[in-house]
C-alpha cells in the first residue's frame, strides 16, 4: 500500500525534502513507515524518542495500523503531549494560524459580548534575549490545518469548563517575527473575570502542550529549534 509522510521543522531541514512516499506492507504500522523512512534518511534516526506522529488532525501511536492513501505526519515535540478534549465551540469563537502581525486591540473586539463581565487576553511576545543569548529574530513554523483543529479543541474544553465564558479567540502567528512582536494571542470573554483568566490560562498552557506550531530562534552565531533535542 503507498502512503505519504510529511516532515516538519528540523525533520525537513535534516532530510532535505517536505514528504516521502513510501510502499508499505498491508498491516504496516507507523513504526514501519518511521523505519522506511529512515532507511531513506538516516539522519533523522536521533530523533525517535522525541517525535510524535499524527493522520489527519489526531496524533496516533507507533502501533497504529496505516491504511492506503493514508497522509502520516511526523512532528518534531512541541512542549509535551496531547491529550483528547471534547465538548464544542460556537460560530463566534476565533481560531487561526495567520502570517500577519497580531492586534491585541482586534482580537478583544473579537470577543467583545454584551454579557461578558471581564475580557482577559494573553500576548505572547517575542524577547531579545534566551538564556542571555542575544536573539536577532524568530521564525514559526506550523501544521495549519491540524493546529487550527487543535486550538478548536481546547475552545471546547474551555465552554465545558467554564459556562459563564462568552467567547474565544486564539491566533498563532507563523514565518518571520521581530522583537517585541506577538508570536499568539488569546481572549476570553466571560460574564466573571475569575473564569476569562483561568480560561485564558488553561488555553495557552494546553496550546504550548498539543498544537504542532515550532519555533526557530536566531542568533548571531546560529540558530536552533526550540524544544528538540538530540541535535
Amino acid at each position: 500500500m503507498r502512503v505519504r509522510v510529511h516532515l516538519f521543522a528540523r525533520y525537513r531541514e535534516a532530510a532535505g525534502q517536505e514528504q516521502v512516499d513510501l510502499d508499505l506492507p498491508d498491516g504496516g504500522t507507523v513504526e514501519t513507515a518511521w523505519k522506511a523512512v529512515v532507511t531513506r534518511h538516516p539522519q533523522l534516526a536521533q530523533y525517535r524518542p522525541f517525535t510524535l506522529f499524527a493522520v489527519g488532525h489526531d496524533y496516533v501511536e507507533a502501533d497504529h495500523i496505516l491504511k492506503a492513501g493514508d497522509e502520516l505526519l511526523l512532528f518534531p515535540p512541541v512542549s509535551g503531549g496531547s491529550a483528547p478534549l471534547g465538548g464544542g465551540t460556537t460560530p463566534e469563537d476565533i481560531f487561526a494560524v495567520v502570517d500577519r502581525p497580531l492586534s491585541p486591540d482586534d482580537i478583544a473586539a473579537r470577543v467583545d459580548d454584551p454579557g461578558a463581565g471581564g475580557v482577559v487576553i494573553f500576548s505572547g511576545v517575542v524577547r531579545n534575549q534566551t538564556d542571555g543569548r542575544p536573539v536577532k529574530f524568530l521564525e514559526y513554523e506550523a501544521h495549519a490545518p491540524m493546529a487550527e483543529a487543535k486550538m478548536r479543541e481546547i475552545g471546547a474544553a474551555i465552554r465545558a469548563r467554564w459556562s459563564g465564558v462568552k467567547r474565544v479567540a486564539m491566533l498563532h502567528r507563523i514565518g518571520r517575527l521581530e522583537i517585541g512582536e506577538s508570536s499568539v494571542l488569546i481572549a476570553v470573554s466571560a460574564a466573571h473575570r475569575g473564569d476569562a483568566f483561568e480560561a485564558c490560562r488553561y488555553a495557552i498552557d494546553t496550546l504550548k502542550r498539543t498544537v504542532p506550531v515550532w519555533k526557530k530562534e536566531h542568533f548571531e552565531d546560529g540558530e536552533v529549534w526550540v524544544g528538540l533535542q538530540g541535535g
